[in-house]
């Protein structure tokens, strides 16, 4: 499935060799986000991304790219496939993961990516999809909104192991 907006670059599934360059882009954004000291192991996060490419637990479990015209380069990726929160309906999906190459942005990926993304689900038969957005990720949210997305009312603390938490409000959107 591939899908273009706008502008110049492509989104497409991901094969299970571009694996070290989500990870890669996954590692920058964290860097960015202030994450440094607490990255994986580059080799464990390759690895996990590509059995989530190579062996997904279900068919609709998807992980996209998005590229530049040259098709060389990964410059964004999302990771998408039905909702397991508990209040959610069978047919509402997540976008897991959505990560643009902090030093290609604001160049069309992420419109191209977020089009594909609805694209992909509405093609799987989800009629909702949902996405937990940091409440102090002014920049995604503002993204999301013009796009259509909104808060559902849902919101949540996630933490790690040393017990630091970041909260959450879900966004959705029709599908349908």
């Amino acid at each position: 499935m591939t899908s273009q907006s706008a502008g110049a670059g492509f989104v497409r599934l991901s094969m299970p060799k571009e694996a070290a360059a989500i990870a890669a882009i996954q590692r920058e954004s964290w860097h960015d986000q202030g994450l440094a000291d607490e990255l994986p192991d580059p080799a464990q996060i390759e690895q996990a991304w590509r059995e989530a490419i190579a062996t997904p637990p279900l068919a609709i479990y998807r992980v996209l790219i998005a590229q530049d015209d040259t098709r060389t380069a990964v410059r964004g990726f999302a990771a998408i496939g039905p909702s397991d929160d508990p209040d959610c309906a069978v047919d509402d999906a997540l976008v897991g993961e959505f990560v643009v190459d902090p030093r290609h942005l604001h160049e069309g990926h992420g419109s191209r990516l977020l089009n594909a993304v609805v694209d992909t689900l509405r093609a799987d038969g989800f009629v909702r999809a949902t996405w937990w957005v940091a409440t102090t990720d002014d920049p995604l949210r503002a993204f999301l909104e013009a796009s259509g997305w909104a808060p559902d009312g849902a919101h949540r603390e996630v933490g790690d192991e040393q017990g630091i938490k970041a909260r959450q409000i879900r966004l959705h959107t029709a599908l349908k």
